[in-house]
């Protein structure tokens, strides 16, 4: 039976930040201003601040709503999944992946949440193979049938995309997931190890 109670907590921080998000934009058109410039700068003192600030910055409101519903989606799953980790996960991939961007991405203004996006991805992703976790590996599955298509992202391919963001985001969150892989969820093993380890064991 599912807790609705239980479902609306885990879905709660993704919709706070992602209400962050849009206050951030809303300010902006309000206002008629621009916050691109507290967009992460790399390899300058300034742009320090960006790893901070970058990821609550859009340049549209068709960019952060294509940003949005992933974060809500794959925020919400990993706040479900892995409460005991979830504020870990988001705070290791938030800060590594502005920190690479900060120290090998182009030296143009980064923003956006794409970045943790991919990272979300990732983590999801391998969490499922190194843990090895039935419903994890499912899981894996059902987002890389959903997002699959993201992988295009990782390329220098469009102008006025950070693929940096995108490809260290990723890679941040692979690495995440390994790091965290005895940590989380208790795993629900498929039957056959199950029977492999009692004979093993006897």
């Amino acid at each position: 039976m599912i807790n609705k109670k239980s479902v609306f907590y885990r879905f709660f921080y993704p919709t706070l930040f992602v209400t962050i998000l849009w206050v951030i934009k809303v300010i902006e058109l309000t206002l008629h201003i621009s916050f691109a410039y507290y967009g992460l700068l790399p390899r300058t003192l300034s742009g320090l601040m960006g790893i901070l600030t970058s990821p609550l910055i859009h340049s549209s409101i068709h960019h952060l709503f294509s940003n949005s519903i992933p974060l809500l989606i794959l925020g919400g799953i990993i706040f479900y999944f892995y409460k005991a980790i979830a504020f870990q996960v988001f705070f290791w991939i938030y800060s590594i992946t502005g920190l690479w961007v900060w120290i090998a991405g182009r030296a143009v203004y980064h923003i956006g949440a794409s970045g943790l996006i991919y990272g979300f991805v990732a983590f999801l992703f391998f969490s499922g193979l190194f843990r090895q976790d039935k419903r994890l590996l499912a899981l894996s599955l059902l987002v890389t049938f959903i997002y699959g298509g993201l992988i295009w992202g990782i390329l220098p391919l469009q102008q006025g995309i950070s693929w940096e963001s995108h490809l260290l985001g990723f890679i941040a969150g692979a690495i995440i997931a390994f790091f965290f892989r005895k940590e989380g969820p208790k795993i629900e093993r498929f039957k056959w190890e199950d029977e492999e380890d009692e004979i093993v064991t006897e």
